[in-house]
């Protein structure tokens, strides 16, 4: 620990989220004591109804949980994903296009490997929960907020909402899209909202669905089935807002039957298990993750669409290659808010994180609609990737976070040293 100098922890983190969570073990296993700011009532994030979504984590996230300790806890829960349908589907011209996307797992160059891994919200919660209470250097204080702060040369005075305040050579803001670390510290945001919600609902079925995840692209939007554990899936359906409103308002039973037309038979008979959740969509970056003394990881520097699952996938990176810089930093001397550190952490993650939110702009706006000239090139473009093996190969890589330069908890190494 490099905790001195009146300092009440090395690193403050606004935000106790999973990414927040997350950051806080890794900072934690370098060695360095953490206090974590969180506004939430453990009582309600922990419930099983707070959170109905699922995350489809790449395998590169997985190895950093399971390198940071939580591997027997999210073992026990996660189901592999072990091939990919990408598939183009227009309900209205005779169901979904022959011409699709394959991937198999066992074409990976880690074939043991699957291709990523489904778990739900509320496991991953308590699993995290669960790791931070074990570690005695992350001191977690909720339900609390940051509600100012002020710096200078050697760290950051950070005020709390019941008057009291904490100092650490670093404030990090992990606090979500309406981030207030990142407005207090005047970085401004580039975005837009989409008008389409995501419902998200588990569903129990029939057919056991062999680790298969189904991405059809429809006119209104991805329509995503993720396999879960048992007999059992999680959907992400886009739809328009009122569509959207009008589908989450229904009965159960009209609500299986709307579901019924783009899910259709292969896994046999369908039934709810559980609430059904409306999630507005928007894209938002930060025009920096970094200021003096301040880093932005996770939602407060990004927030894109849900195309693909990648939202979490690339704040768990920032975490992975934050704690990396921050530890070794550190270890040569340096506090962990140096602006060396920083500047290195932003050159590390800026790039990817930005071409990931365009990625998928174009990548919506390529396959949400219906002209016949686009509807035709991405069908062919779909069956022209899918039948050149190293670009299949290539795409499945990207997407389990195994490209480029990887942090060493995404490679399953321990940041201890």
């Amino acid at each position: 620990m490099v905790m001195s100098n009146g300092f009440d922890a090395d690193v403050i983190l606004g935000g106790g989220g999973l990414v927040g969570q997350t950051l806080a073990l890794a900072l934690d296993q370098a060695g360095l004591s953490v206090a974590v700011i969180d506004a939430s009532k453990p009582a309600e994030t922990l419930a099983p109804a707070f959170d109905g979504r699922a995350f489809a984590i790449a395998f590169a996230s997985y190895r950093m949980w399971r390198a940071l300790g939580l591997g027997e806890a999210l073992d026990a829960v996660a189901q592999p994903i072990r091939q990919i349908l990408v598939t183009d589907g227009d309900l209205t011209r005779g169901g979904p296009s022959p011409l699709y996307l394959h991937f198999d797992g066992a074409e990976q160059e880690e074939p043991d490997e699957p291709l990523g891994l489904m778990l739900e919200a509320r496991h991953v919660r308590q699993a995290l929960d669960a790791a931070v209470k074990r570690r005695p250097s992350i001191r977690m204080i909720q339900p609390m907020s940051v509600s100012g702060f002020e710096r200078d040369a050697a760290g950051v005075w950070v005020a709390l909402a019941d008057g009291s305040s904490l100092r650490a050579p670093l404030l990090i803001g992990a606090d979500g899209r309406r981030s207030f670390v990142r407005e207090a510290a005047g970085i401004r945001t580039i975005g837009w909202q989409y008008p389409v919600t995501a419902i998200a609902a588990t569903i129990a079925h029939e057919k056991p669905h062999e680790g298969v995840a189904h991405e059809y692209f429809l006119p209104a939007g991805p329509f995503a089935i993720l396999p879960l554990k048992g007999e059992r899936a999680n959907i992400v359906w886009a739809e328009p807002r009122a569509a959207a409103e009008a589908l989450l308002a229904m009965s159960e039973e009209d609500f299986l039957a709307e579901l019924r037309l783009r899910f259709g038979d292969f896994l046999g008979r369908l039934s709810l298990e559980g609430p059904r959740f409306g999630y507005p969509l928007s894209m938002q970056l930060a025009e920096r993750m970094i200021d003096d003394r301040i880093a932005l990881a996770g939602d407060s520097a990004h927030g894109i669409h849900p195309l693909a699952g990648q939202g979490l996938n690339l704040g768990l990176k920032d975490c992975a290659a934050l704690a990396e810089c921050i530890a070794d930093g550190v270890a040569v001397g340096l506090d962990p808010g140096d602006v060396s550190i920083l500047e290195r952490y932003q050159r590390w993650r800026r790039f990817d994180n930005t071409t990931m939110a365009l990625g998928m702009e174009a990548f919506d706006k390529l396959f949400s609609n219906s002209l016949p000239p686009l509807r035709t090139a991405r069908r062919v473009g779909l069956a022209a990737v899918n039948a050149v093996g190293p670009a299949r190969r290539f795409f499945m890589k990207y997407a389990g976070g195994a490209a480029g330069d990887l942090p060493k908890l995404l490679r399953g190494e321990s940041l201890a040293a």
